[in-house]
């Protein structure tokens, strides 16, 4: 996982909601503050290429060592061509000035996305979604304030590359809400804090820190504790069995189902003794509006029997006692083994 961002900020009047809408930077990831301090152009500089085990390959071929030869052919503009390239663009909407601008500030994505490498995803994705910030970058840079581009750039970068950490980190997303967005990226910093300044950092502590509820702590805890797992995945190299084949049942016991075929069994026995004590036109009742499925109404009944639909409850209520009465005689502990 990626550790959380640093402390950045943003230019003002910005509307940061990723969610919402993908011109926007996340809400809640970045510190945001009013103006963007000036980033020295050396912290993007690029990695020069080492011996590693690719070089001893039969054919050595590292795609991120060759996309880093490619973007060293594009050296940082000058502060007056960027601001030409940058007004031809907004003005005119030229596309080749926006490739120029945006080719010459790729090392930016590179140097940000690095610091992700230990993340476990792919390198590549990740300078990828560094560079789709960037020409996001170029959409919303005001040259007016005075302030370089790629100093800029840098936090749309930083945004795009930590929203894809955070929708990729699991198969389950387990950031949705802002709350949790601001869990995920700065839980494991905060804790470090405190930890630092002799806290013991548990959940409420976290909570206040981070002005979030003190249960939404503990689930983000619990789902950065842990993994997704294949519940068809083998228990072992040499098992044909899985994990959904040991994984306990939600429900009820071969015990408890047994148990409760008996007792529905019990039941439909009594009930056919019951029904062959009464007339004809009780058992009639007990069939066709007590027991079954799809009941006749009071007024049916009356109509069938020319009764008033009063004197059909009546009925109706006599058969329920006396098949109340009937049934604690033949159970045992008839109130408590009714059927469900």
């Amino acid at each position: 996982m990626a550790n959380p961002p640093r402390d950045q900020q943003t230019p003002e009047n910005e509307d940061p909601d990723l969610d919402q809408d993908e011109s926007d930077l996340p809400d809640e990831t970045l510190a945001i503050e009013p103006i963007v301090e000036e980033v020295d152009e050396s912290e993007f500089a690029l990695p020069e290429p080492g011996k590693d085990k690719a070089d001893k390959a039969v054919a050595p071929y590292d795609p991120v060592r060759r996309y880093l030869a490619e973007i060293r052919r594009y050296p940082f503009l000058s502060k007056e061509e960027e601001l030409r390239l940058v007004h031809d663009f907004q003005t005119t909407g030229n596309r080749d000035s926006a490739v120029k601008l945006i080719l010459s500030n790729l090392r930016v994505s590179v140097s940000i996305a690095a610091e992700y490498f230990h993340s476990g995803a792919d390198q590549l994705d990740l300078i990828q979604e560094g560079n789709v910030g960037l020409m996001q970058a170029i959409r919303k840079f005001d040259a007016s304030k005075g302030v370089r581009f790629y100093s800029y750039a840098a936090w749309w970068v930083r945004a795009y590359i930590l929203r894809y950490l955070l929708n990729n980190y699991r198969l389950v997303k387990i950031g949705t809400t802002q709350d949790q967005r601001k869990l995920f990226y700065n839980l494991n910093k905060e804790r470090r804090k405190l930890e630092h300044e002799g806290f013991i950092p548990d959940a409420k502590l976290l909570a206040d820190r981070l002005n979030v509820r003190e249960r939404e702590v503990v689930e983000m805890q619990q789902r950065m504790g842990s993994w997704d797992i294949s519940l068809d995945a083998p228990l072992g190299p040499d098992q044909d069995d899985t994990l959904m084949d040991v994984l306990p049942s939600s429900g009820p016991s071969a015990e408890e189902n047994l148990a409760s075929e008996e007792l529905r069994e019990l039941f439909r026995h009594k009930l056919a003794a019951f029904a062959a004590t009464l007339d004809d036109r009780y058992a009639d009742i007990l069939r066709n509006r007590i027991l079954s499925d799809t009941p006749l109404t009071l007024d049916d009944i009356g109509q069938k029997y020319h009764i008033s639909r009063e004197r059909a409850r009546q009925l109706e209520e006599k058969i329920i006692k006396r098949l109340r009465e009937f049934m604690k005689k033949e159970v045992k502990d008839f109130e408590l083994l009714r059927p469900t």
